[in-house]
């Protein structure tokens, strides 16, 4: 190790150990062909949000406001640095210092130029030491084999990750590029030649000098070997930022993503330019939508009725008294423990007692809030256990994708339907009642303007084959449901006005409100767009016939409201926390 004093009061320490002799081993054994890649089970899992921030060049001429955003990044004046150049061919020799003269013009607290070819010494924790304290790790460019021969597995590769688990940032140009991802291409073309790379992007493939060298051919094969992963064609002079789950671009260029052809399902591609945004969690759950879809809820004889318990559904706004004593009554009266659910609005539990003080009103006494916002918190022995006792759950309202990410296949999740097993209630509004259904709408954590989000269409099923719209005659939304009816023909739509809910038991719709509810029943596709019915408060509706059971009508029903426009969030009749791209 040898250190250099430095310009601009920066330490510079290079560790330098190519020269040493003796082989080093390589983490695979020479490039293996697509065709004969092993089934890298980590690297085909649904993406996470990434701890800290990624920017992943794709070669050529790095944009300058990219690396002036990486020093940034890394903590400005006071980051510690470490530039790793083994994937250069020049980087035994002092020729690689032409490849750092904007590191050495920075002014840091610290800069570590580190590299070595022997695995044995790239898992010595005192080569990797510099590490363990850095705020910024940046990858030349070069061959990415040489990257992973050098690091995978060792030390090394651990304290990288670490960087990003305290909230740092990674960076890398080109070879530096192509080994953020689970599975890495090696070369070829239109074959790709793939092996392990270091995953710190989960879920996903990236390829570099995409346009400029016509790889798109390449990224679409190798996308067919592992279809479960999002792919990343970025171009040169061109960075794909990633920062907990956000996606944006930045450069001279662009950035396209894929999704492999699958089935039936041609190949989709997405160009994102400077100032787009996308979400990693959601298009990762959508690359494993089209290969395994979750989706129950179209088939033909799916029966929707909930077979024990009750399910009380409102349509967003204030909960009425009727609606708030029949939801007290069905969980075991004012004794009963009530679990209300307030993760779909926000990042933080609310302070505000309006979520619970309806409840209060009706008589309840034994109300709890959760807001799980993780797996983990959703597997919390703590709130199973509250659950478990619990005759009634509501969910309030706000973003959908929130429920999504927190229960899931959790534990939490199977409480809430053992809950209804045992002939407890379950309720929701607005956001928090879509998730009852078996389709979810409006789930896309990027827009809740869409009423399909591939990977965000599986609610909690409680009630089977049926799609639920809140806020529905406000908000203008008869096209969209005539959309999804038109993709999904089987399916129930309930479009469920302000003020109003759904009082469901058995196969039996009871509806309480001074609104209306909007229902779509017809099987037919080309029927969407008009042949739909009115219900009103005292009528009652069997879900399995999709027949209207009364009580008789003596005059004509009332007119129609129908909002002239869809409102903007300004005029929204309950406002939203934000969305994923918001919410950083």
């Amino acid at each position: 190790m040898m250190t250099q004093p430095s310009s601009r009061n920066t330490n510079r320490m290079r560790m330098s150990v190519a020269l040493l002799a003796g082989a080093f081993t390589l983490a695979w054994a020479g490039r293996v062909p697509a065709e004969d890649a092993p089934p890298l089970v980590e690297a085909i899992g649904p993406a996470t949000s990434v701890s800290g921030t990624l920017i992943i060049c794709g070669g050529g001429k790095v944009p300058p406001e990219v690396l002036e955003r990486f020093v940034a990044l890394a903590g400005g004046d006071n980051g510690q640095i470490v530039v790793i150049t083994t994937a250069s061919e020049t980087a035994d020799t002092a020729e690689v210092d032409s490849r750092l003269e904007f590191w050495f013009t920075q002014r840091l607290a610290a800069l570590t130029i580190l590299h070595t070819r022997d695995r044995e010494i790239a898992d010595d924790p005192r080569f990797s030491q510099a590490l363990t304290t850095a705020t910024g790790v940046w990858f030349i460019g070069g061959h990415q084999e040489r990257l992973t021969s050098a690091y995978l597995g060792t030390r090394t590769e651990k304290a990288v990750k670490g960087v990003l688990k305290r909230g740092g940032v990674v960076g890398g140009t080109s070879a530096g590029a192509a080994i953020m991802s689970p599975v890495m291409i090696l070369g070829g073309n239109p074959q790709a030649e793939l092996g392990p790379g270091f995953g710190f992007l989960p879920g996903c493939l990236v390829d570099q000098h995409f346009l400029k060298r016509h790889r798109q051919d390449r990224l679409q094969f190798a996308l067919s070997k592992y279809p479960k992963l999002v792919g990343f064609g970025i171009d040169e002079n061109t960075a794909l930022v990633v920062k907990g789950r956000q996606l944006s671009v930045m450069g001279e260029s662009k950035v396209v993503m894929y999704f492999a052809e699958v089935g039936d399902k041609k190949v989709v591609t997405r160009d994102l330019t400077k100032n787009d945004h996308a979400d990693l969690v959601a298009l990762s759950r959508s690359a494993i939508a089209r290969v395994e879809p979750r989706q129950t809820f179209d088939g033909e004889k799916i029966v929707p009725e909930i077979s024990h318990g009750t399910l009380i559904v409102a349509g967003g706004g204030d909960i009425a008294e009727t609606t708030a004593n029949r939801f007290i009554e069905a969980a075991g009266g004012p004794e009963a423990t009530i679990v209300v659910v307030t993760t779909a609005n926000g990042e933080r539990l609310s302070n505000d007692a309006k979520a619970v003080a309806w409840l209060a009103s009706a008589g309840a006494k034994d109300v709890h809030l959760v807001h799980p916002r993780t797996h983990a918190d959703a597997e919390a022995p703590a709130l199973l256990a509250l659950l478990k006792k619990a005759g009634g759950v509501w969910f309030t309202g706000g973003r959908q994708w929130r429920l999504v990410d927190a229960f899931q296949d959790t534990a939490a999740e199977k409480e809430f339907h053992e809950l209804l097993t045992r002939g407890g209630v379950i309720g929701g509004t607005a956001g928090g009642a879509s998730m009852l259904a078996d389709y979810l709408v409006r789930g896309g954590p990027l827009s809740n303007k869409e009423i399909m989000a591939e990977g965000y269409e599986d609610g909690f099923g409680f009630l089977k084959g049926v799609a639920i719209d809140p806020f529905f005659t406000q908000r203008n939304r008869f096209a969209d449901m005539a959309q999804l009816k038109r993709a999904h023909p089987h399916l129930i739509g309930l479009g469920v006005d302000d003020g109003m809910a759904l009082i469901i038991k058995g196969q039996a719709l009871e509806v309480v409100g001074h609104n209306q509810v909007i229902v779509y029943d017809r099987r037919e596709p080309d029927a969407a767009e008009k042949e739909f019915r009115f219900l009103y408060n005292g009528d009652k509706y069997d879900l399995v016939s999709r027949e209207r059971l009364g009580p008789p009508r003596t005059t004509p029903d009332p007119p129609v409201v129908v909002a002239t426009a869809p409102p903007d969030d300004s005029d929204d009749p309950e406002p939203q926390p934000p969305l994923a791209c918001d919410s950083e």
